[in-house]
């Protein structure tokens, strides 16, 4: 008889110490069980995030009562299964103990065959306060652990920072753009799984050798079986088929399944090619008849982290197909401070985004969670490669025997479940662990170590050393063979002595680059500060108007409001805005035009960044800004807010991102400086027109020149004097305008202005739209009588235009397309937005 499932449904749920029992979804948590009940107030909205605290603090208990099925009764073998438990949780069957968990990242499996009944079963799970679980460990313990983001005081526990006790998602207890909300509950699926005889448990296609040529790979198939014997496995995809007759013991069988499939289509990561999948179907027979079957879909391709010494240190690239790879792209936390609450459409609309915005990596940051299966199944279906993290960041954690085997039955389970993932690039130990404490620098790092005596120093790095460079990249080596595994981001090499340490930028690792923002360094400093891969930088900006107003009411539209305050959770991150906005951009007229200024100027600012990653490419190839997401509305460093809306950061990345760039600096003795940046495979050889217009769009200059760029690098391709274009003009109000043509087709283009945006002479604009025709109302032209900078177009309707928050030079139409995505539709199509408004940056200013 083939096995069978059961999903368990129709859970209630209450306080331990209460008898009212309520509704509750599962998947789910506490919280939102609580507020679909009417039980609190909308946890994102004003401040109360501050009045929930009490949640966290009591133990709580989910309960189900089922029949068994025909089928599942059948069954010789029986097991509860729960693909994640938040996080300490004791669950009874029919009154009867039957496992304790205690790490949310970890699948629970309880046989239970001999416990249920045909009728009226009772499942029950009580869910401990992890406050209440782990407050005697930090007294056990005897002194603190660091945890920079760990918001204890707000949570009501002073300066007592429990995350790193909890094998739970780090950001539920706070983090520098999210709320604290200690979750609980049942936040995967929970199901009875049923089988008889044998069943499959696992298919892993290990990537042996992967060419072009052809794909040589081994099925490693896991079964489980209950009654010895003879046994057929097949293997079919495509219309090939492969099969092995094995002898099965009792127990866990591995059987390993060689195959090779010739002129493969190779996985490929956005821009570079196709991301082809491969849909596997294994099948087990006994006696000719199929008892169990697994299916799971992957992409053959070969990734390399590339780290080799060169003239200007070590390099750090990937490497896709035997092509290098620039990596573009940005860092993504969870989704919401719910997990549950995100669908695989919420999912859908991020990765489009990214690829939209011609992206081709996203980092899974490690202080959330190894994302759910929908994430992973976008990005190999997109072709977007994943930098992933293990669940550690910011912080060091305890080194107790209990502690690491737990991070080892962790680390095992969530390599195993991601390693069929075409899009999985490599595994990162932790989140800035290795720069914060910098064992090896006395002076260096944040400030931690030096609060320990040298004895305690040396077994928290000992612990650390436990984790981060056995445990972990022996789980990945032993799991996912071939899959590469970095120590920590940022990191330079593994050394054991100063230079290990990315505590400064140098050639060679990865960098993470904050001296804008928290050290209030300028934004001309990103075309200094260069390392070989950028994975993490950021700038603030708010939601637009009318995300700020689900969370605010009108009263509190004010930068230092409380609802303000509450909603900015990197500390004097408002006052931060402000004073670069004072820096670089004109007055704000009203709070709401400080709101889309403030994304201007976060887009502006990333730009810079951006765009001098990219033009040091080969000697950088990775810029991942922080962040793509947010977990709930917040002024924070994403580009998309946490409605899914586009801020100007995304439509500017769009544009920085595309794979052939045009860029102009100011270079030496009042020279610009032309440069391409290429990512296609292939040179390019076109025509560099450039013309000099006053803001009236006036033709003061014009130029031409033969340029060429060599596949994939970037490269200097004309400079000129100043001098020769200036000729008297007043710098403050004219424009170059500058397009690289290849076949007479524009394939970048840019505007270069000689003054700062403050300095500009800017008049009010007079903006036409008008509907072109045949376009169905979704495509617009748009013209203007004088320069408007950063037009806004805004409107109701979800979706997005193909461009925003763009430069309208008078005399330069401009043609946008409106496009949406129907739910479960895997592409953007042309529809009508409804009414535009359109403004631009001197709709927003003091005049």
């Amino acid at each position: 008889m083939v096995g069978t499932n059961w999903i368990l449904m129709d859970w209630t749920f209450k306080a331990c110490d209460e008898t009212e029992w309520l509704p509750a979804k599962v998947p789910g948590c506490v919280h939102t069980d609580l507020l679909r009940n009417g039980k609190i107030p909308a946890p994102f909205y004003g401040t109360n995030e501050h009045d929930l605290q009490w949640i966290d603090k009591k133990d709580w208990e989910y309960q189900t009562h089922f029949d068994l099925t025909a089928d599942l009764l059948a069954q010789t073998s029986l097991e509860l299964v729960f693909d994640g438990l938040d996080t300490y949780a004791d669950v009874y069957v029919n009154d009867h103990h039957v496992l304790a968990a205690d790490n949310m990242f970890r699948v629970w499996k309880a046989d239970v065959k001999a416990l249920v009944m045909e009728k009226n079963n009772h499942v029950s799970i009580r869910f401990r306060s992890p406050i209440q679980e782990d407050l005697p460990k930090l007294k056990q313990l005897g002194y603190p652990l660091p945890a920079s983001n760990d918001q204890s005081e707000l949570g009501g526990l002073g300066d007592q920072k429990l995350s790193v006790f909890a094998r739970k998602a780090p950001y539920h207890y706070g983090w520098d753009w999210g709320p604290r909300f200690v979750t609980s509950g049942i936040w995967r699926e929970a199901r009875l799984e049923g089988f008889s005889s044998a069943r499959i448990t696992e298919l892993y296609i290990r990537q042996e050798r992967i060419t072009s040529e052809t794909a040589e790979f081994t099925a490693v198939v896991e079964v489980e079986c209950n009654q010895a014997g003879e046994a057929v496995i097949k293997l079919q995809t495509e219309g090939q088929a492969w099969e092995l007759t094995v002898e099965l013991i009792e127990g866990i069988n591995q059987v390993e399944l060689p195959a090779r499939i010739v002129s493969p289509q190779l996985w490929w990561c956005h821009g570079l090619g196709e991301p082809k999948l491969y849909a596997f179907v294994v099948e087990l027979t006994r006696q000719g008849k199929t008892i169990s079957e697994q299916s799971i879909s992957t992409g053959f391709r070969s990734i390399r982290l590339v780290r080799e010494k060169d003239g200007q240190g070590t390099s750090f690239y990937m490497e896709v197909n035997g092509v290098p790879v620039f990596a573009k792209g940005a860092n993504h936390i969870p989704s919401d401070s719910f997990v549950s609450e995100v669908t695989r459409e919420r999912y859908r609309h991020e990765i489009l985004s990214a690829v939209e915005s011609n992206m081709n990596m996203l980092r899974v940051w490690g202080g959330g969670i190894y994302e759910q299966r929908a994430f992973y199944e976008l990005c190999d279906e997109y072709g977007v490669l994943v930098w992933q993290d293990f669940m550690f960041a910011c912080s060091m954690y305890p080194g107790d025997e209990a502690f690491r085997l737990n991070v080892e039955a962790e680390a095992e389970q969530n390599v195993r479940r991601l390693r069929n993932h075409p899009c999985i690039a490599l595994w990162c130990g932790n989140n800035e662990i290795d720069s914060a404490w910098a064992h090896f620098n006395e002076h260096a790092g944040w400030g931690w170590k030096q609060h320990y005596t040298v004895d305690i120093r040396e077994k928290l790095w000992a612990d650390y050393e436990a984790i981060f460079h056995q445990i972990l990249p022996k789980a990945v080596e032993q799991y996912a063979p071939g899959t590469e595994y970095w120590p920590s981001s940022p990191l330079v090499e593994l050394s054991n002595e100063a230079g290990q340490h990315a505590t400064s930028i140098k050639p060679a690792g990865d960098v993470h680059y904050w001296g804008v923002w928290h050290n209030n360094e300028p934004f001309e400093n990103y075309n200094d500060r260069i390392g070989r891969f950028m994975s993490e930088y950021g700038f603030q900006s708010f939601p637009e108007y009318e995300s700020v107003r689900t969370y605010a009411s009108e009263e509190d539209m004010q930068l230092e409001s409380a609802v303000m305050v509450a909603h900015q959770k990197s500390g004097t991150g408002n006052r931060v805005i402000k004073e670069y906005m004072e820096r670089y951009m004109n007055e704000a007229k009203d709070f709401p035009s400080f709101l889309y200024m403030s994304q201007v100027l976060q887009a502006e600012g990333i730009k810079v960044a951006i765009e001098a990653h990219r033009r040091a490419k080969p000697y950088c190839m990775g810029t991942l800004y922080w962040q793509l997401n947010d977990c709930w509305p917040v002024a924070s460093w994403s580009s998309m807010d946490y409605y899914g809306k586009w801020k100007a950061l995304q439509y500017y990345a769009k544009r920085s991102y595309q794979d052939v760039l045009l860029l102009i600096t100011t270079g030496e003795e009042g020279k610009l400086n032309f440069h391409i940046v290429s990512d296609l495979l292939t040179p390019l050889s076109g025509m560099l027109q450039l013309r000099l217009v006053d803001f009236a769009g006036g033709e003061l200059w014009t130029h031409s020149a033969q340029v060429a760029i060599a596949a994939n690098t970037a490269g200097l391709v004309l400079t000129l004097p100043v001098d020769e274009l200036q000729q008297g003009h007043d710098l403050a109000s004219i424009v170059l305008l500058a397009e690289f043509m290849v076949a007479d087709e524009t394939i970048s283009s840019v505007e270069y202005y000689f003054v700062p945006a403050k300095e500009m002479q800017l008049c009010v604009p007079t903006i036409t739209m008008t509907e072109v025709n045949g376009c169905n109302g979704a495509t617009f032209a748009l013209t203007t009588d004088t320069l408007a900078k950063q037009v806004w177009l805004s409107t109701e309707a979800e979706g997005q235009f193909t461009d925003n928050f763009f430069d309208l030079v008078a005399g330069v139409p401009k043609i946008v397309t409106f496009r949406s995505r129907a739910e479960g539709a895997t592409t953007l199509t042309p529809s009508s937005p409804g009414r535009i408004r359109v403004q631009s940056m001197v709709d927003f200013i003091v005049k």
